[in-house]
This record gives C-alpha cells, structure tokens and sequence, in this order.
C-alpha cells in the first residue's frame, strides 16, 4: 500500500518564523544589537514563544514582516513622540 500523504519527502518550503541567527544573516547585525533594537520598538516585533524570540518572515508589510522591512529599507516600527 502507498503512503498517500503527499506531505511525505516534499521539500518544505521556508519557515514562517525566523529566530535571531537568521535574521542576523539576513541582515548582517549581531544578535545582540538586534535584540536591542527590538527591544527599542526599531524593528518588527518579535513573536514570543515561551522564552523564544521569532520574527515573522513576510507578511506584506513593513511593519510587521522581517523580510518586509528589510526590502523598505528598515524603516523605524514605532512613531516618535505621543500620540495625541
């Protein structure tokens, strides 16, 4: 009998969630001034999972998609100033 998953030996395609040593290749910044800037509202903003820190590959937009922002040209996330 076959095995009739079609999921079985296809070659998966990029993970949606990004940990710190991708997006420090992607972006040629060290792990630690990343977490900085995320700490800084200057990125995306992570996702945590427990302890974890992951970051959304794309999502259409700058401000959420890693991959986004990268292509913006790394546009800071957070407004400068209150909001009135």
């Amino acid at each position: 009998m076959k095995n009739q998953n079609p999921a079985v030996g296809a070659v998966s395609p990029a993970p949606d969630l990004l940990d710190l040593r991708a997006v420090s290749r992607m972006t040629t910044i060290s792990t630690r001034h990343l977490r900085r800037m995320a700490d800084a509202h200057m990125m995306p903003r992570p996702v945590r999972i427990g302890r974890l820190l992951r970051f959304r590959r794309s999502t259409g937009d700058p401000m959420t998609g890693i991959a986004d922002w990268i292509a913006a040209g790394c546009p800071r996330v957070r407004q400068v100033g209150r909001a009135v």
